[in-house]
């Protein structure tokens, strides 16, 4: 089929004239260019004093979507459910996870620990973490502090068994009575729930709500403290700090022989997380010299005046201060910080060098001859494209990332996709003059280390040491430019060739058939939410904690609360009845336990049909909740009565087996699905609620971001790139990175979170760069066979590509060495696409153009520089 005549190049032509001009500048006037970067960072780079009044770290904040509905059914009830804390605490009545510290003891040996050695030791445990105080006094006692279920009585109880040892009883004494979930100890009516305090059980026969314990291996105890007021809070904050300091030296001193114990509080998971950004800090140095090494490496040669470390060295400097000018910016402009923005710098140094492997690359194919004004001019008009298109693509991707939901997702876009446009100013700029001022010491022959004169032919007076370190300047004659790079023979002499032989190119369908089969296999495969013990670093105090937590307290979930949200008649014996049946519709859920629940309705009209009072009138059904609250006073802050109406009010069921991030959505929906189909106006709440939210919204986010942003590079490209199948190409190759690094990571154990989507919508940008470049230069190509079109796309770029996967890759390698699950998630998506993105641009788009030639000839145009030969480093497009 004889060739089309079809290309778009009515922004590449203007946009490559711009910057040749610019490039000439540059070369013409260097030192302008240089210094005005440098004054910018250095006036930005004061933004960072701001830097600690903006961390904005709160764990809700950031990694809950915004206007979540459970954070509109928290506002709900905190208006119509107030507590008091002092006076009348019930942890399961609390809108917020509440102000507690807690221990976890676990039998050691796996034994049980009923036994009167283990409950001697937990006394003394109890008795010492009540005693606790800071050091220096400062913040106030635990029974000035604690929560307490009724004025002037003591302090909540930790664990009921314990308070029951407390009081004179001996564990093994109330062993024979003991059952659970359900407990009714002697001389009380009302039983108590014991599955958030007893783990790890040996339960006897039966099947009911109360059946016999024989043995207990884990057992904890909550240490509630008052919040409601500012005051209160900021005391009981205190209080928990010191217990976090002093309960190590507490528990060695101790001596415990029969239980060990893991700790946590309300404020662990926060400052536990807040430690994760300073961890990471000195792995900036590792990365730096990581990335200096590599670029010195790959723009040096033997040639001592041809040789390129000094522009590799400020290459990297260039990347540095495009960081400081932007995160500066930003800080001064307000924008809070959080620990996601942490994995920018890295990400950036890694892109940021890549653009200084295309200005090498284009400089190096330029005439020795001419002046640095014309040979920058030249650089600039062949880099132009491969610079704008690459900078273009990745900064959309950000910033089309600042429209999730997530807080933490578009601090991190923000900030990156600022750096971004500063990297490619600055590389024009900073990073150009440096070039420039390289051009006049190559142009004037001198050494690239003492600046002195040296020969550029070999002197037979002195020695090979002599010739080797102190001669230089040598260019190819043939073609007026500098001697081609070794890689590139490699490229069109063996490899080429052999990704072109007939049975190479079956087994590489072969090859993409079972990539992609076992990716989408892997997106099946995908668990959605984040785990909160993931945003603590791996040797962290809490992980043991949620360990055991898992291992002994995972078989009943949350307590969730079930609100009647308006005024109803329950005087009515109908209203009564379609109240029934919404508690019979939620109860008939697989996680839930229908023995398990709470609801003052039922029990008022059970005391009403035991005592003979009629509540089917209004007034006689308000006078009588007295009574209610007589035989249970925690109902009386389950209904909010004004006068003789009802405003809301709420009951209570258990949920079981919510082990999973499958069940926490499975579980939300179904609630939330039933409260909506009950003729009662119902609302379900729990704090937990707060971050189920996330599992509505994290795959619609995801997907919503890469739709809209591969839309946006195929849009990009088709300005940019001047052929239309090109560019469909380059989509085609997006859309397979991105299902290949989806299903990958699943077997990597990485979630679909607001942590991994970052990375996602990273992927998109980053995907375009390897698979436009080649699709350019094979459609670019003057060569007649599509073999040889393929042969001579990856003579041309496929060293550059190779280079800029390994700069990168360098650039984030040492987030794996980190203790953080945020930073090794992000280098283990960052290294699945860019594998995947370089498999693509030198493994499966060669061959794939071959088996469709047609509209792969641009006429009248001339392959650019940058294409026509390899370089020392960069994708050039």
């Amino acid at each position: 089929m004889a060739p089309l005549d079809c290309h778009t190049d009515c922004v590449e032509r203007p946009l490559s004239r711009a910057l040749r001009a610019l490039g000439a500048q540059v070369g013409a006037h260097p030192w302008p260019f240089l210094l005005v970067p440098v004054a910018l960072s250095a006036a930005l780079g004061a933004g960072f004093a701001f830097l600690s009044s903006l961390e904005d770290n709160d764990i809700e904040g950031q990694f809950t979507p915004l206007g979540g509905p459970a954070k509109g059914e928290r506002r709900f009830v905190q208006a119509h459910f107030p507590t008091d804390d002092a006076r009348r605490f019930s942890a399961e009545r609390l809108s917020t996870e509440g102000s507690f510290a807690s221990l976890l003891a676990v039998a050691r040996g796996g034994g049980s620990l009923l036994t009167r050695e283990a409950f001697a030791e937990l006394l003394a445990l109890d008795e010492a973490v009540r005693g606790l105080r800071s050091p220096d006094g400062a913040a106030l006692s635990f029974a000035q502090l604690c929560a307490r279920s009724s004025p002037g009585h003591n302090c909540s109880s930790a664990n009921p068994l314990l308070s029951l040892v407390q009081g004179g009883s001996r564990i093994e004494a109330l062993l024979p009575d003991l059952t659970f979930p359900l407990y009714v100890p002697p001389l009380t009516a009302n039983p108590l729930f014991l599955p958030p305090f007893l783990g790890g059980l040996d339960l006897g026969p039966g099947d009911g709500p109360a059946r016999p314990v024989r043995a207990a291996k884990a057992l904890r105890l909550f240490y509630y403290l008052q919040e409601d007021e500012a005051s209160r809070r900021n005391d009981s904050a205190l209080w928990l700090r010191a217990f976090l300091e002093r309960i190590p030296g507490v528990l060695k001193s101790l001596n415990l022989a029969t239980i060990q114990v893991a700790y946590f509080t309300s404020l662990s998971r926060q400052e536990e997380f807040e430690k994760n950004t300073k961890e990471v800090v000195p792995l900036f140095s590792i990365t730096y010299t990581l990335t200096i090494f590599f670029s010195i490496m790959s723009c040096s040669r033997l040639d001592c005046v041809r040789t390129k470390v000094w522009v590799a060295a400020f290459g990297v400097l260039s990347a540095g201060l495009s960081v400081v000018s932007s995160f500066g910016l930003l800080l001064f402009c307000g924008e809070p910080f959080v620990v996601t923005v942490a994995n920018s710098p890295f990400l950036i140094l890694g892109v940021g060098v890549d653009d200084m492997f295309i200005l090498v690359s284009c400089w190096q194919k330029t005439k020795v001859k001419d002046s640095v004004r014309d040979r920058m001019a030249d650089t600039y008009r062949e880099a132009a494209v491969s610079i704008t298109i690459t900078t273009l693509t990745d900064v959309l991707a950000f910033y089309i990332g600042i429209a999730t939901s997530f807080q933490s997702i578009q601090a991190f876009c923000i900030y990156t996709g600022t750096a971004f446009v500063f990297c490619y100013l600055y590389n024009l700029t900073f990073l150009g003059a440096i070039l420039a001022l390289n051009g006049r010491r190559e142009e004037s022959n001198r050494h690239w280390l003492t600046f002195m004169k040296v020969n550029n032919e070999p002197q037979d007076s002195q020695g090979c040491t002599y010739n080797m370190c102190c001669v230089g300047g040598s260019f190819d004659e043939s073609t007026g430019a500098e001697t081609e790079h070794p890689m590139n023979g490699f490229f069109r002499k063996y490899y080429g060739p052999f990704l072109m032989h007939s049975w190479t190119k079956v087994l590489v369908v072969v090859l993409y058939l079972i990539y992609l089969g076992i990716s989408i296999f892997g997106c099946t495969q995908v668990q959605e939410g984040i785990d909160l013990r993931n945003l603590a670093s791996d040797n962290s105090y809490v992980i043991q904690y949620y360990e055991w937590e898992e291992e002994y307290f995972s078989e009943y979930g949350p307590r969730v609360m079930v609100v009647v949200t308006e005024s109803e008649a329950y005087w009515n014996s109908s209203v009564r009845a379609d109240v029934e049946n919404c508690m019979n519709a939620l109860e008939s859920s697989s996680y839930v336990n229908k023995n398990l629940s709470v609801s003052w309705l039922r029990t008022y009209q059970d005391v009403a049909k035991l005592m003979s009072f009629n509540i089917d009138d209004r007034r006689l059904f308000i006078d009588n909740l007295s009574i209610l609250f007589r035989i249970n006073p925690d109902f009386k802050w389950d209904v909010n009565v004004s006068g003789t109406e009802i405003l809301a009010s709420r009951f209570f069921i258990q949920t079981v087996n919510v082990t999973t991030a499958v069940d926490e959505r499975s579980l939300l929906n179904e609630l939330r699905g039933l409260a909506k189909d009950c003729k009662v106006p119902l609302m379900v709440y729990h704090p937990a609620f707060i971050y189920f939210d996330q599992y509505l919204v994290i795959v619609q986010n995801t997907v919503q971001n890469v739709v809209i942003a591969a839309g946006a590079m195929l849009l990009i490209s088709l300005l940019f790139i001047p052929n239309p199948l090109c560019s469909l190409w380059v989509t085609f190759a997006v859309a397979s990175v991105i299902v290949g690094v989806a299903g990958f990571m699943s077997f990597w154990n990485v979630n679909l979170d607001s942590i991994s989507m970052i990375n996602l919508v990273i992927c998109i940008g980053f995907s375009v760069d390897f698979s436009a470049h080649i699709s350019y230069a094979f459609v670019a190509s003057e060569k007649h066979k599509v073999n040889d079109k393929a042969v001579d796309a990856l003579y041309h770029l496929g060293y550059p590509v190779t280079q800029g996967a390994i700069s990168t890759i360098l650039g984030v390698i040492v987030l794996s060495m980190a203790s953080s699950y945020i930073f090794r998630t992000f280098f283990k998506i960052m290294f699945l696409v860019i594998l995947f993105g370089a498999v693509h641009g030198l493994i499966f788009i060669p061959v794939f153009l071959t088996f469709f030639g047609f509209c792969s000839k641009m006429p009248n145009r001339q392959l650019p520089v940058s294409a026509r030969s390899s370089s020392a480093g960069g994708v050039p497009l």
